[in-house]
């Protein structure tokens, strides 16, 4: 066991150290490319050289971040092989189908026109250049649409069904996958998280060449751009972050809890603005969740069910059980996970032996179009994933990293709409480059951005714990059965690769900053 726990633990850490390192470059290319096509769009509409010279500097700095993105990224694709292999069966005909359809149509469509992008100035013509323009940005944001949508399935399996010949989930319905409520709001805001990123990296370079009172015309236009991209997309993530909230509190009422440090359902459940968990406290025990918190009353309860009276289950509910609410215990959902894995493997042996008659009878109970199928799977199969754990207590996920991510995430998001809207009204009025003091918390709110961004990262998936499919597969059962040693001589490999990585693409943005639009528009 200790072999098995080592194995995940260090699984878990590999995959996390490339999400969250491909998630540092990604979010430029998902806002850049829109607003370098916005700038070029404006160049061949009015034919004024400055708004070109601003496309090529921007696009110079786009295109660094886009070749170490998809390096992080096609090692993320190959971890599930690697790492997952597990997973990869028993969901590799759903999860891979969105990937494909990534690589095929996006991911092609983005590096073919990348190139004309990059190299056709002066060799097509204007517009078919902005059309290249145009479509690498939406190449790179359908890109993000298709691995979120398999990121979204995760999350809330939907649109599939479970083929017991096989012991592997099939994709009955596509749309039921790419439309899940899941998946649309995980997809709106995660691309808006990367908008709002990508316009503060504009803001933040651009009030630097006016710090060094260089560039002022390019800096005070790209501003303008940016702050206006972003206080548009800033305004739609907080609206996103709604709808995302209230999926969550559909979908993993665990991962609500943890966000709040909820340990007791409430009615009416206020939603904690600034609070300190109390480090002492664990489920079950009679001690105080917080040290201190200062909360809007059953603003919780608003914004998980829209109803400001409705009961919010905390983390005692959902692990011991709340009968009044009918919420049945973790120890009950385990017990129904090992009947419905007893069940499958009753019907193998079944298979094996040649007994025919018992095999089409199990049969009928993993078909959710029967009466009797869709009583099993109410009953057991909707918990397949709880029969491989040992304690109820393993349901919780780290409440602390949870919750702190969460009220940073959210924290930061509303400190950005605040940013943008100044930095618009100040560029507006034309004194922008007076307000040094706005010139200065522009930089900092750069890594800020990026802080904000993994955090959302963090609560997505770390609150999610223990799935990596909610509620049918846990990690323990989804890792590949290799030496945990082996993992953690990738994990300290890529933890080197991508440090340097992200050292030189620092080095080379920074370089070609410096160097300033003059060069980079050349």
């Amino acid at each position: 066991m200790d072999q098995l726990s080592a194995l995940v633990d260090w699984s878990r850490a590999q995959f996390a150290l490339t999400a969250m390192y491909h998630w540092i470059f990604v979010p430029l290319t998902l806002g850049m490319s829109f607003m370098i096509a916005i700038m070029e769009t404006i160049y061949v509409r009015t034919g004024k050289e400055e708004w070109k010279k601003m496309t090529k500097f921007w696009a110079k700095l786009f295109g660094i971040n886009f070749a170490i993105g998809v390096a992080t990224g096609i090692i993320l694709e190959f971890e599930f092989g690697t790492n997952w292999s597990n997973y990869s069966w028993f969901v590799g005909d759903i999860f891979g189908a969105p990937l494909a359809i990534e690589g095929i149509m996006a991911f092609f469509m983005e590096s073919t026109f990348i190139a004309v992008m990059f190299f056709g100035w002066n060799k097509v013509s204007k517009k078919f250049h902005l059309t290249s323009t145009w479509l690498v940005a939406i190449g790179a944001n359908l890109s993000a649409l298709w691995i979120l949508v398999a990121n979204g399935w995760m999350q809330f399996p939907t649109g599939t069904v479970f083929n017991p010949e096989t012991a592997r989930n099939e994709m009955i319905s596509f749309w039921q996958v790419l439309f899940s409520p899941v998946a649309v709001n995980k997809f709106l805001h995660t691309i808006s998280s990367g908008y709002v990123i990508s316009a503060i990296f504009i803001i933040g370079v651009s009030s630097w060449f006016l710090l060094k009172k260089r560039e002022v015309v390019f800096a005070k236009k790209s501003i303008l751009i940016a702050a206006t991209f972003g206080l548009i997309t800033s305004i739609f993530l907080a609206l996103t972050g709604d709808g995302s909230a209230y999926q969550v509190a559909q979908k993993q009422p665990m991962k609500l809890a943890a966000m709040e440090g909820l340990y007791d359902g409430q009615s009416g459940a206020g939603l904690i603005v600034l609070g300190v968990l109390n480090p002492d406290k664990e489920a079950g025990d009679d001690k105080e969740a917080t040290l201190f918190k200062l909360e809007i009353p059953k603003l919780l309860s608003f914004l998980g069910y829209r109803n400001t009276d409705a009961f919010v289950p905390g983390i005692n509910d959902l692990v011991y059980g709340n009968e009044e609410q009918q919420l049945i215990s973790a120890e009950e959902k385990i017990a129904r996970g090992r009947i419905a894995i007893e069940t499958l493997h009753e019907y193998k042996v079944a298979k094996e032996n040649g007994d025919t008659v018992l095999t089409a009878e199990i049969a009928l109970l993993f078909d959710r179009s029967t009466p009797q199928g869709q009583e099993f799977y109410e009953k057991y199969f909707r918990y397949f994933g709880y029969g491989y754990l040992n304690n109820p207590e393993d349901i919780i996920p780290n409440v602390p990293m949870t919750f702190y991510s969460f009220h940073i995430m959210v924290a930061l998001g509303f400190f950005f709409i605040f940013f943008f809207f100044m930095m618009l009204m100040f560029t507006v009025k034309n004194s922008i480059d007076r307000r040094k003091m706005w010139l200065r918390i522009a930089l900092f709110t750069m890594p800020l951005a990026f802080i904000a961004s993994q955090a959302g990262w963090i609560v997505a998936e770390v609150g999610r714990q223990p799935w990596v499919i909610q509620d049918l597969m846990p990690t323990v059962a989804a890792v590949s059965q290799i030496d945990a040693s082996a993992v953690q001589l990738t994990f300290v490999l890529f933890a080197i690769i991508f440090t340097a990585l992200l050292i030189a693409e620092i080095s080379i943005m920074l370089k070609a900053i410096k160097n300033g639009p003059k060069d980079g528009g050349k």
